[in-house]
């Protein structure tokens, strides 16, 4: 996810496109499980209005989404990530976390009730045109896209319009699976190549290549 915690980084824009040869299994979304169920949609930090949600559904991929959660959710994390989120609750109550119908499943950092400083992940599989069609059009809005541990990713960062803190949207699709993060004031540093390394250990964290457009 974010690029960094509690820092602030600044991406440029770029435009995006990608090719991705998947093979595998058809992974259809199912209904969550009884002890994670996600009641409500997670409050998402946005510049203005509110963000388009990522496309989820029937996807060919060969990579199982977390289980368990939260405790998936921070099964997810090395020991550097969860020390920066230490003492920052994970899915309270009504923040929205938990295991959606769709079978996304959705991690919420954030203390209820706080007016920022929340961190919202949803894990997701996404077919690839509808993918491929979402993030070029995240590159002609301005986001960052480049090609790294064999996915595509876009980030973009901006000042929140209410509060003088730093907001930004992170997103990794690979393998027919989205990891969709948005963030408010609140950027653990090498939390999406945590995500990632868990989620594709044979190829997750490698050194990350400088941002260059795509297309």
């Amino acid at each position: 996810m974010p690029r960094p915690a509690r820092t602030r980084s600044a991406l440029v824009a770029a435009s995006a496109a990608l090719a991705i040869l998947l093979a595998g299994c058809v992974a259809e979304p199912g209904p969550g499980s009884p002890s994670g169920t996600a009641t409500a949609i997670a409050p998402r930090p946005t510049p203005s209005g509110s963000i388009t949600p990522f496309p989820l559904g029937a996807s060919v991929s060969t990579t199982p989404l977390p289980a368990d959660l939260p405790q998936g959710c921070r099964d997810l994390l090395d020991a550097d990530v969860l020390a920066q989120l230490d003492g920052i609750p994970l899915n309270a109550e009504g923040m929205g976390g938990g295991i959606r119908e769709d079978s996304s499943r959705v991690c919420v950092w954030s203390e209820p009730g706080a007016a920022t400083t929340r961190l919202v992940t949803v894990i997701g599989y996404s077919p690839e045109r509808e993918a491929r069609d979402a993030l070029f059009a995240l590159g002609q809005d301005g986001f960052t896209c480049y090609e790294p541990q064999g996915g595509l990713r876009c980030e973009k960062t901006w000042t929140d319009p209410v509060l003088p803190v730093e907001d930004g949207r992170t997103l990794f699709w690979r393998d027919g699976v989205i990891v969709d993060t948005q963030y408010s004031n609140l950027s653990p540093d090498g939390y999406t190549d945590a995500v990632i390394a868990a989620l594709w250990p044979a190829g997750g964290r490698t050194p990350k290549p400088s941002p260059t457009p795509l297309g």
